[in-house]
């Protein structure tokens, strides 16, 4: 698990990296993508009989589980990616991405004409669109805004740096359970690790990406991230504890899903992107 934990960063790491730097059309694809993904993890999830793919070939992980879906889950998937497309051109747009997803779904399951199950559906479509695609979008929204590049490096490479030591530090010294009913594996020890890393990482990526935000103004949100990445954390935890899953899917070897891996991102990300807005910008 370590040594896979380790391998896939080496590998995804360098491909963020680029397709941040690369920005424009690719880097919207590829949020979309991923979102989507994530959108059918979540629904995944949540049937009343989820998807074992452990023993199958990542291709073969990720066609079993997009091939036994119900048609909601596609339509939320697809509403999931159409936010991300629709951030990149402008307000106005997204918000009528977030909309049009609503009533979508909404009518889908009228015309079904099953009250029941189709409420039970409607609710986790929206629970897709509204975790997975308005909280995921604003990955976009940050690359837009000026020097988004670096705005999006920072808020993406502080959280995995927060996680990540608040994983490791876990592990071998965390002995205080904090919520043990929700994560069970999360302790005191790994979490101040991950607030006090995720606080000097934001503080030297405002350096080295020469963003050089004001201390004031950058030191409240190097210490509100790792706290959002926190909740984040918590809050998928939550969700994977309620319907009784270790890990939203096996796609990303050593992490889980995406969602387990972006969980905590899904937080930081608006939370960087609204600092900037109302506070340094």
């Amino acid at each position: 698990m370590l040594l896979q934990r380790i391998a896939t960063a080496a590998v995804g790491v360098p491909i963020i990296i680029a397709v941040i730097i690369v920005g424009g059309a690719t880097y919207v694809a590829v949020v979309a993508l991923i979102l989507a993904i994530t959108a059918i993890e979540f629904f995944n999830a949540l049937s009343d009989q989820p998807s074992d793919t452990a023993d199958a070939t990542f291709f073969g992980r990720l066609t079993h589980v997009f091939l036994n879906q119900r048609p909601i889950a596609y339509i939320g998937a697809g509403a999931v990616a159409l936010l991300a497309v629709a951030a990149d051109n402008g307000f106005d747009e997204w918000t009528g991405a977030f909309v049009a997803a609503i009533a979508v779904s909404f009518v889908y399951l009228i015309l079904r004409g099953d009250p029941k199950e189709g409420m039970q559906d409607w609710m986790r479509s929206i629970a897709a669109v509204a975790y997975i695609g308005f909280l995921g979008s604003h990955l976009v929204l940050l690359r837009d805004v000026p020097d988004g590049k670096e705005w999006v490096l920072l808020a993406v490479f502080a959280t995995f740096i927060a996680d990540t030591f608040a994983y490791f530090v876990g592990r071998t010294v965390g002995r205080t359970r904090i919520t043990p009913r929700i994560s069970p594996n999360k302790t005191v020890e790994g979490t101040l690790a991950g607030v006090a890393s995720g606080v000097a990482t934001v503080l030297i990526l405002n350096w080295a990406l020469g963003l050089d935000v004001d201390i004031e103004k950058i030191l409240p949100l190097a210490l509100l991230l790792p706290i959002a990445a926190f909740f984040g954390d918590l809050a998928e935890s939550m969700i994977k504890r309620g319907v009784g899953i270790k890990d939203t899917s096996d796609f990303v070897p050593g992490h889980g899903g995406f969602l387990d891996r972006i969980d905590a991102v899904l937080f930081t990300t608006p939370l960087v992107y609204y600092w900037l807005i109302w506070v340094i910008l």
